[in-house]
């Protein structure tokens, strides 16, 4: 066996145990964001995945799937600190940010509405009694279609209703949303800006915007 081949089956045998460091690492952050241990092993695993690869090349003209560059474990610990002091850094001026989406909808069918927003309450609610209770107003069938979409406004990406424009609006708030604070009933107060409170600028939706101009 070839000194080269030798030096191969070191860089190789540096992997393996690199990638066991990791899981190990990993496992043991159970979650923990930004843990030291792992991203430290995540480096080694690195820059041994990169003196494999680099060593398979010279050896016999073949690569790893493995598209790595070498990291310098000198600025990999200055990143870590800096990391570290970011997420220990508190904020004299803390901030919040405000994100108000509204989107409207003409409705082609009323009653292709209320069966699509019977459908969902069906498959989101299963055997449970009050699946089969009727839905009698088009605002009810689309809250439906959002409530089995988890909120998401994607739920509404439906044939059963036609998009016209809609607007996001970002604003910095002093306090963020605290629903308790308003009744189920008041739609205005808790996307009311109050002082000091200011809207920094607005998105404007047009749905069909390029399709009239690709007509023209």
């Amino acid at each position: 066996m070839t000194e080269q081949h030798v030096d191969l089956d070191g860089a190789f045998d540096k992997v393996v145990a690199a990638m066991r460091d990791h899981l190990a690492a990993v496992r043991a952050a159970a979650g923990r964001v930004d843990d030291d241990t792992v991203w430290k092993a995540y480096v080694a695993l690195n820059n041994a995945s990169y003196e494999y690869d680099d060593l398979l090349l010279a050896a016999s003209g073949e690569v790893t799937p493995w598209d790595v560059a070498l990291i310098d474990p000198e600025l990999a610990d200055e990143k870590l600190g800096a990391m570290a002091e970011l997420a220990n850094a508190t904020d004299a001026h803390p901030q919040v940010i405000s994100v108000r989406q509204r989107r409207d909808f003409r409705v082609p069918s009323v009653a292709a509405l209320l069966k699509a927003g019977t459908r969902a309450r069906a498959e989101s609610m299963g055997d449970e009694d009050d699946a089969d209770e009727p839905i009698e107003s088009v605002g009810a069938a689309v809250l439906e279609l959002l409530q089995a979409g988890d909120g998401s406004l994607g739920a509404l990406d439906v044939p059963e209703l036609e998009p016209l424009d809609g607007m996001v609006a970002v604003a910095e708030v002093a306090e963020a949303l605290n629903v308790d604070a308003f009744e189920e009933s008041d739609g205005i107060g808790p996307f009311a800006l109050a002082e000091p409170d200011r809207l920094v600028g607005r998105l404007d939706e047009h749905p069909y915007a390029d399709i009239e101009e690709d007509d023209e």
